[in-house]
């Protein structure tokens, strides 16, 4: 489309376009008068009701609103879920490519700024497009096509297990802290090939990337810094993990590129499963639609997962897409250079998308026309991986402690101030009955990814003074845990501090 030659301020202010703002959605020739402060996409306000906010500029502005990522820096969120499908079905004008961004060229993103993590240009999927973004994306959907399903499901429910299994005795715990925010790192550290002590730093790494807090970019570097290393060892000595996969594929990704999807990989994956959890479990535990579930209601967990992925999925605003050249959306004037931020938790609420009454009310749970994974040719490929470890993680969890409770009223539940991620700070629960876990799978082999440098760990078996799956004992201090793997207890223990 050819849009006619828009005014714009001093240093490419997307905002400025000089017609006068009359409320309500700006019409085609539009825009908002040079001098209006942009909405900032960052803090704890955002954080505490990024819902609240996204009706408010949607009210305001329409789909596509004028925002601030921080102090100077300006961009546009797609709030509409028509325009967001627009936006990511067309390559040619909206492109993953960073490198087009004015921002950067202008030299008004400092070099160690907090977006630098989230917005660098880096030879992966998610920065380019055409034949050399289907490349890499063949490389790692077929990569991530080697995960046996069955094994992925038993995995993570060891480790889900095992971490249950280290709280103490006093009945309470952070599901975040102590469960959501360690179980998918046991995981993907096996996956990739990690070794397993790398597992806390690796989380503490992912949260500053992630936040774009003062740390995200000296995080940035040790979190590649670490794979690079991995890439390096598993050249030379392959084993039966993603990252010896990644290098076999007949794509041929250098180093480089390996090294930049393992970030991607252990980024989007970690970070999407923990949020997903997170918010689930919140959901579960204070929606009275859902807490029947605990107890055998008629939603299920399935349902929980997808009414999460619509109303506070775990990534809620996903940068960027650039203009390559002048055009319209939603109403707005969209410069060449310009950033757009993908509002997938906004788009999801969009009128247009639910209809006005089932957006404030009922349940989504069979409905899966969210954008929470994406849309396009950038679809995220690892959703299927990450629903099998979010569900077994909740539902290992709700076996293991039928009783589960918050600890505090949910209005003192606090999110991260994130611009990204949706993301609960802590989920303290109490508990009282302690349910063992389910026998495992007779002549279970090992888990076809794991790391040829870790010995293979003979199966879990049940103790013998163990009650059955249906019992449900009171935990004690001096009560017996199931017998686990070494390869768990081991992890556990640098997890649990011990």
């Amino acid at each position: 489309m050819t849009a006619p030659e828009p005014p714009r301020a001093a240093g490419g202010c997307p905002v400025a376009h000089g017609a006068a703002y009359s409320g309500g959605p700006a019409p085609y020739g539009g825009g908002l008068p040079a001098g209006v402060p942009l909405t900032p996409l960052y803090g704890q306000a955002v954080a505490d009701d990024p819902h609240g906010l996204y009706a408010r500029l949607r009210e305001r502005y329409g789909p596509v609103a004028p925002i601030e990522l921080e102090p100077g820096v300006e961009a546009w969120l797609v709030l509409g879920y028509g325009e967001l499908l627009e936006l990511t079905r067309n390559e040619a004008l909206f492109s993953k490519d960073s490198r087009h961004w004015r921002v950067p060229a202008e030299g008004r993103l400092a070099p160690d700024s907090r977006l630098q993590p989230m917005t660098a240009w880096r030879p992966t999927l998610l920065n380019l497009d055409g034949a050399e973004h289907q490349r890499l994306r063949a490389a790692v959907s077929d990569t991530l096509a080697q995960i046996d399903h069955r094994q992925l499901r038993e995995t993570t429910e060891a480790a889900a297990n095992g971490l249950i299994d280290s709280w103490g005795p006093d009945g309470t715990a952070d599901l975040i802290g102590q469960y959501a925010r360690a179980l998918p790192l046991l995981v993907s550290t096996q996956l990739v090939g990690l070794p397993t002590g790398s597992g806390p730093r690796m989380i503490e790494l992912i949260s500053h990337f992630v936040d774009s807090g003062p740390e995200s970019v000296r995080a940035a570097g040790e979190f590649q810094g670490t794979l690079a290393e991995l890439v390096r060892h598993r050249r030379t000595a392959p084993g039966a993990d993603l990252t010896s996969w990644l290098l076999a594929h007949p794509a041929a990704l250098t180093d480089e590129e390996a090294v930049h999807h393992l970030v991607v990989l252990m980024i989007a994956g970690n970070e999407t499963c923990i949020n997903w959890i997170g918010n689930t479990l919140r959901l579960l535990l204070t929606d009275r639609r859902f807490r029947a579930t605990l107890t055998g209601g008629r939603l299920t967990v399935s349902d929980a997962l997808e009414e999460v992925l619509w109303r506070d999925p775990p990534t809620q605003n996903f940068p960027g897409r650039w203009a390559t050249g002048d055009t319209v959306l939603g109403g707005q004037y969209i410069s060449a250079g310009d950033m757009l931020v993908l509002g997938l938790a906004a788009a999801n609420a969009d009128p247009a998308a639910q209809g006005a009454s089932s957006a404030a009310q009922g349940s989504l749970g069979g409905n899966r026309a969210h954008l929470a994974w994406g849309a396009g040719r950038h679809v995220c490929p690892a959703q299927h991986p990450a629903r099998i470890i979010v569900e077994t993680a909740i539902e290992t969890l709700l076996h293991r402690l039928p009783d589960l409770q918050l600890a505090v009223p949910s209005g003192e539940l606090a999110w991260r101030p994130s611009p990204w991620s949706r993301a609960l700070v802590a989920l303290p629960v109490l508990y009282s009955a302690f349910t063992p876990p389910r026998p495992p799978t007779p002549e279970r082999p090992a888990p076809a990814w794991t790391p040829s440098t870790t010995p293979a760990a003979p199966a879990p078996s049940p103790s013998g003074s163990t009650p059955s799956d249906a019992t449900s004992t009171e935990r004690t201090p001096g009560s017996a845990q199931p017998d686990r793997p070494s390869w768990w207890n081991s992890l556990v223990g640098w997890w649990s501090g011990r």
